[in-house]
């Protein structure tokens, strides 16, 4: 039928041109004249019984512009090689939490934000969520496979081993274990690893914090007659963090923070706790309480529920004087006041690049970590009772991130023992401790991490390695109970 000058195929047809797309896809793109010519065969068929199909289907294809010439219409333009292979690509997405916990709630949202932005339709994503980081990740991974996934991402450092296992098995699917840090080491083409510089937005978050401080002290808020606690021997304002591990991502992320608050007001020291987990409500909250107890004004995060600024709330409506910056999602609705913001992922940005390469047929990067000149990371919306002048300073620090004027991890703005740092070899070796002993399991090269005056994280791979200990940071020798 005709309309509006358009050669139309509807009803049964429609849906027969539809059906027609993996059957006569070319280098992953289909012509018009392949879909009318295969709805000819298929209508054909269901009223005549057998045919050969192959045939008819060239036969379709060769009249095809005899066809538009006689009804004078000029043939619509080839579907794009992305239009087919958006449709083509199929996500299996394994999260170790989901919408409720704040880690898996960004990844959630990254990925329904790239794939919205590149047009495709939710029965291309296959989700599994909660999946422990043990033999279920196996599993999922292997029902993602048996939909016909072509695409599988886990979002937890614990799923890798298991990812990269069904990597060997199915060399034909992609397979992408966020946060981990060996796919390089593999010599699999398709097993890959991704991060965000998140180290940039806790710096910034620091930052914030920084000016909260000067502002407490400045304006005689926060005095060792006010909150006595709240200063060292020495006459340090004390500020504190909770960690889930004592892993280099979690080092490397409480350092980038502190060095951001020093960046603003020098005179702090920190305590780090840490809960053993990276999402544990009541760990959070105790830990940061214990740390608030001992006087930390300031309470910073990276562990993924929203125990932390719920307890810091909890104690500044008691009187304390004390302030939250969260991980992962805005923190406001949780701690209304005592929340001044959170660094945060912005995982759209690497799930729209990673989409986007399989669609176009691309092999997407090995290893792939961007931050703020990408906008891969931030900063949520500043609180309440942030100081007065933080919007600007943020602009003007994420400006110099951004033109690379600034680098968190500059060697001159900190000590290790008393000594400037001027050479930190890393060891990309990535070694199994589940039996105590070390042991090389993918043998990496040792690579030197300073170069030009600063600790260059995330390039020598996606996963962080910075795992300094800096002076003015102590860490709690015992978790969380």
């Amino acid at each position: 039928m005709q309309q509006n000058g358009a050669f139309l195929v509807s009803g049964p047809w429609l849906r027969l041109a539809a059906a027609a797309g993996p059957d006569v896809k070319r280098k992953g793109a289909l012509t018009h004249e392949k879909i009318v010519g295969y709805c000819v065969v298929r209508s054909y068929a269901a009223q005549h019984g057998r045919l050969r199909q192959h045939c008819c289907i060239q036969r379709c294809i060769q009249r095809s512009s005899r066809f538009y010439a006689a009804v004078r219409l000029p043939p619509p333009a080839p579907a794009t090689a992305t239009d087919a292979a958006a449709s083509d690509l199929k996500v299996g997405v394994i999260t170790i939490g989901d919408e409720t916990e704040g880690y898996t709630a960004a990844h959630i949202n990254g990925i329904k934000a790239a794939a919205q932005k590149l047009g495709m339709s939710d029965s291309q994503i296959v989700w599994k969520y909660k999946v422990p980081e043990g033999a279920e990740c196996s599993d999922a991974a292997e029902d993602l496979v048996g939909q016909g996934c072509n695409l599988v991402v886990s979002n937890s450092y614990g799923h890798q081993t298991y990812i990269v296992e069904e990597a060997e098995k199915y060399p034909d699917v992609t397979f992408v274990s966020m946060t981990g840090d060996f796919a390089a080491l593999t010599g699999l083409d398709n097993f890959k690893n991704a991060f965000t510089n998140v180290y940039e937005s806790r710096y910034v978050a620091g930052v914030v914090a920084g000016m909260k401080l000067q502002e407490l002290v400045e304006s005689g808020t926060l005095t060792p007659e006010t909150q006595p606690n709240s200063f060292t021997a020495d006459g340090k304002v004390k500020i504190g963090y909770v960690g889930a591990y004592n892993y280099a991502e979690v080092v490397s992320g409480y350092t980038a923070f502190f060095l951001g608050v020093q960046s603003v007001y020098p005179n702090v020291a920190m305590e780090v706790m840490y809960t053993n987990s990276w999402f544990d409500i009541d760990k959070e909250g105790a830990a940061a309480e214990a740390l608030i107890a001992n006087g930390s004004v300031i309470i910073g995060q990276h562990a993924d529920s929203t125990g932390a600024p719920a307890a810091t709330q909890k104690q500044k409506d008691a009187g304390k004087i004390c302030y939250s910056v969260g991980y992962n999602i805005d923190m406001l609705e949780t701690a209304p006041t005592a929340a001044l913001t959170s660094a945060t992922n912005v995982w759209e940005v690497y799930y729209e690049y990673l989409f986007k390469s399989m669609m176009d047929g691309e092999n997407p990067a090995t290893n792939w970590s961007e931050g703020y000149n990408e906008g891969a990371v931030a900063i949520t919306d500043l609180g309440p009772e942030v100081a007065e002048g933080t919007a600007e300073k943020v602009a003007e620090v994420e400006a110099a991130l951004k033109d690379g004027s600034l680098h968190v991890f500059d060697t001159s703005k900190f000590t290790v023992n008393g000594e400037t740092v001027t050479t930190a070899p890393i060891d990309l070796t990535f070694y199994d401790y589940s039996t105590g002993t070390p042991v090389a399991v993918y043998q990496g090269d040792t690579e030197e991490a300073i170069t030009d005056g600063y600790f260059s994280e995330s390039t020598l791979r996606s996963a962080p390695y910075f795992s300094l200990r800096i002076d003015g940071i102590t860490e709690d020798a015992d978790p969380v109970a």
